[in-house]
């Protein structure tokens, strides 16, 4: 039987994904959503993105979170690896 979930926490999901970088499986595991369903939002989230401005900024400032933490990520490892 398909579940409804609120638009809110398809967004929540898609952020937790694409901002966080949390995999399908973490995310499928702590919250009972298939792989299929985040992927399909992601998907949509992104179509949105491309035909709202304000989505996009939105959108944008995610994708730059996301390069960030990674980076961020790296350079912690580096400094550790130095010291």
């Amino acid at each position: 039987m398909p579940q409804n979930y609120t638009p809110e926490f398809k967004k929540k999901i898609v952020r937790l994904h694409e901002e966080e970088g949390r995999t399908y499986k973490s995310i499928t595991a702590e919250y009972g959503v298939s792989k299929a369903a985040i992927s399909a939002w992601c998907k949509q989230f992104r179509d949105e993105c491309h035909k709202s401005p304000e989505l996009k900024n939105e959108y944008d400032y995610m994708k730059e979170t996301l390069r960030l933490k990674k980076e961020n990520d790296e350079l912690r490892k580096e400094v550790a690896f130095l010291k």
